[in-house]
């Protein structure tokens, strides 16, 4: 929960055109990659618990995007990476509620945040409408 307290503390902090990146590793490293169920559990749910507070922080103007760079399934053995695909949460700036469908890689969020940010497009993957 220290990521979240620290993603807060940048929603104070970051200049309008900001980007904010958070990689939450506890759900990774100390209980998907550990096969722990319960810890995991527990993970998601404190940071569902969460999401309302970021969410209440943000500017009309602020995209936020939630998602992981595997799957991890903490009921399979060994430690490696899972091939679960993984889910993506997009929420903010006026964005309608919409599934966004299947994608066929993560360079679509780069694509879609570039988008957001008035940046040119990269050379890979297709934004979403936001």
């Amino acid at each position: 929960m220290a990521h979240v307290d620290m993603t807060l503390a940048a929603l104070r902090q970051t200049a309008d055109g900001g980007l904010i990146f958070v990689n939450l590793v506890d759900f990774d490293t100390d209980f998907g990659h550990r096969r722990d169920v319960a810890g995991y559990a527990a993970c998601l749910e404190a940071f569902d618990r969460r999401l309302p507070e970021i969410a209440s922080r943000m500017l009309p103007s602020d995209y936020c995007v939630i998602t992981a760079d595997h799957g991890n399934d903490p009921t399979w053995r060994g430690f490696d990476h899972t091939r679960e695909h993984v889910p993506i949460l997009g929420f903010g700036g006026g964005a309608s509620a919409k599934a966004i469908g299947g994608r066929a890689s993560l360079s679509d969020i780069a694509q879609t945040l570039s988008q957001w940010l008035g940046l040119p497009a990269g050379p890979d993957g297709e934004a979403w409408t936001v």
